[in-house]
């Protein structure tokens, strides 16, 4: 994975997140607020998994990329709305590499 696009990224919709709701498509979803951005990303997840079935049905990954993109788009519109970036997670995930996963999912249950 290239941090250096997600970063650009995430500098691109903070700049954005205060502009003009008619001049940004971020800018208008901060501005209709987080049930929306919310909104979006639950459509955004259903046609990612929609792809990944007609991926796994055709073995053409095209749609399946471009689905995955838009819904990792949304998710960061929402972490930026939430005044958090793909830092946040690229820590946590970090955090989880020399972990389990059945040992993570335990830690959460305690």
């Amino acid at each position: 994975m290239n941090n250096d696009v997600l970063t650009e990224l995430a500098n691109t919709l903070e700049a954005r997140k205060n502009a003009a709701a008619d001049e940004s498509y971020v800018a208008s979803l901060h501005a209709k607020g987080l049930n929306k951005i919310l909104e979006k990303l639950g459509e955004e997840s259903i046609e990612t998994i929609l792809a990944a079935k007609d991926a796994k049905a055709s073995g053409e990954t095209k749609d399946l990329i471009y689905e995955t993109a838009d819904l990792w788009f949304h998710s960061l519109v929402m972490l930026s709305h939430l005044n958090l970036g793909p830092d946040h997670i690229l820590n946590e995930l970090a955090r989880r590499f020399d972990l389990s996963g059945l040992t993570e999912k335990a830690q959460r249950n305690k």
